[in-house]
């Protein structure tokens, strides 16, 4: 199949957070299966000094709502896989990605990516059996390419261009939907919107992206089923059940080549499912950095996450005092809400043999704390699929999680003969301090459990190839 992946940022190239994960790897899985992928992505200035790119067209121009788009493409051979990069102001001249809305909205700016993203395949001549997009900044690209619109602004002298492609959307996060006013969207600015989502004269790109989408991919089958009752939906459930039957949750891929104990480089000494000696080694240089006692036999948690009530702050933060009488370590890596992160750093003031919180963001720190701890915690409101636990398990560290999204398609709770990690349902400090103590119990006096639960763990797999292979066959049905 002819694929067209477009999406916001891709590791490698650019890489803000985990959306970026699954621009490189989905992909290159998808094309190991076979099929001809393509990814489409913006040219942000943060690239230019990355990469030696080639112009593949140096004068594109649109004309829409009597206004004009001058861009470029630029191609870059990425893992053999032909990328092109929407070179125009929007990106190649913002300061950031997403925070620098100084020459346009957010919504502007990737409405374009998403219109100027059609407007590269036509200029390719390659007709996609599958446009695949991902989250709100491309969702409107299946508005523009099953609307009239392209024909309406006369973008596609060949009306029948994209008229056997199917438009998939995978929801990463269906929290951020892209709103904004119309007034500040004018790609948009029309008299005529042709069903595109309108609420109180603003733009919702998600909710519209969802309506005019072949299939919606929720990245786990549990965050599949949540996005369709109203407390989990964000406020999308009713535009997803309008058409259930083409909402399916997809599970994404760890990327072992990265994340695996045996070879990663960025830890201490490296060790395996059958010898973990090296972890231990690794706890202790993760003690040390924490600048936290070297008890060989104190249980560690680690943590790594950005500091926001989502990631469970709400119900840690309040009971970590009373936590912190039972003998345990605790290390969290992150930044985020000041209020958050104010009393992470006041807790650390009051515990400094106990708990360490270190405001910041670095990548081999964070392959040191999934592989020196003892216990990775994810006790998260919500959570679409979480990449971390994954991690944890690899890295043969239990993963104490809340049991939403993906977290509980992948972490078993030990009250199951299965198990590979603690899992809470109620959100709540209570429930959440219940499953801690009972991680700390069993850690303490079942040792052959805990042992038996870490093998499980590092034995398990969730791979980019079976994630392909669960989107082909989506593509065809």
């Amino acid at each position: 199949m002819k694929i067209l992946f477009v999406i916001s940022e891709v590791e490698d190239i650019i890489k803000t957070g985990g959306l970026a994960d699954v621009g490189k790897a989905l992909p290159i899985a998808l094309s190991k299966l076979g099929h001809e992928v393509k990814i489409v992505m913006p040219f942000y200035k943060q690239v230019e000094k990355e990469f030696d790119l080639i112009d593949a067209s140096p004068n594109q121009v649109l004309y829409i709502n009597n206004e004009t788009y001058s861009y470029k493409i630029k191609e870059l051979d990425f893992h053999g896989i032909k990328t092109y990069l929407i070179d125009h102001p929007y990106f190649s001249q913002a300061e950031s990605p997403y925070a620098d809305e100084t020459l346009a909205t957010n919504a502007q700016r990737f409405a374009f990516l998403s219109l100027a993203s059609l407007h590269t395949s036509i200029f390719l001549d390659f007709k996609p059996d599958i446009m695949h997009c991902n989250d709100w900044h491309t969702a409107l690209t299946p508005y523009f390419m099953h609307s009239d619109y392209l024909t309406r602004n006369g973008i596609s002298q060949q009306a029948d261009f994209f008229e056997n492609t199917k438009s998939v959307i995978t929801l990463h996060n269906a929290a951020f939907q892209g709103v904004e006013s119309l007034n500040n969207v004018p790609l948009l600015s029309t008299t005529d919107y042709h069903h595109i989502y309108i609420d109180n004269h603003h733009v919702n790109m998600l909710r519209t992206g969802i309506l005019f989408s072949s299939k919606v991919c929720p990245v786990s089958p549990t965050y599949a089923k949540e996005i369709t009752s109203h407390l989990g939906s964000h406020g999308v459930s009713d535009v997803i059940n309008q058409a259930p039957s083409k909402v399916v949750g997809v599970l994404n891929g760890c990327d072992y080549t990265q994340w695996n104990p045996k070879t990663d480089s960025l830890i201490p000494t490296n060790y395996s499912v059958d010898d973990l000696s090296g972890k231990y080694e690794c706890k202790a240089a993760l003690q040390n950095y924490a600048g936290l006692p070297k008890l060989k036999k104190t249980p560690v948690i680690g943590m790594v996450c950005r500091a926001t009530q989502q990631k469970g702050f709400g119900f840690l933060v309040p009971i970590l005092n009373e936590f912190l009488r039972h003998k345990v370590q605790f290390v969290i890596m992150g930044t985020g809400d000041p209020l958050i992160t104010n009393k992470l750093t006041s807790v650390a003031e009051n515990h400094p043999d106990q708990f360490s919180f270190i405001e910041a963001f670095k990548p081999e720190l964070a392959h040191l704390i999934e592989a020196g701890s003892d216990f990775f915690l994810m006790p998260s409101e919500f959570e679409p699929c979480g990449l971390n636990q994954m991690y944890s398990l690899a890295y043969g560290t239990l993963p104490i999680v809340r049991n939403v999204g993906g977290l509980a398609d992948t972490v078993v709770d030990v009250k199951y003969d299965n198990s590979n990690g603690f899992a809470f349902d109620e959100p709540s400090e209570l429930a959440l301090l219940s499953t801690l103590r009972n991680a700390l119990l069993s850690y303490q006096e079942s040792p052959t459990l805990i042992k038996n639960m870490i093998k499980r763990g590092m034995q398990s797999k969730f791979t980019w190839e079976t994630a392909a292979e669960a989107y082909e066959k989506v593509y065809f049905s």
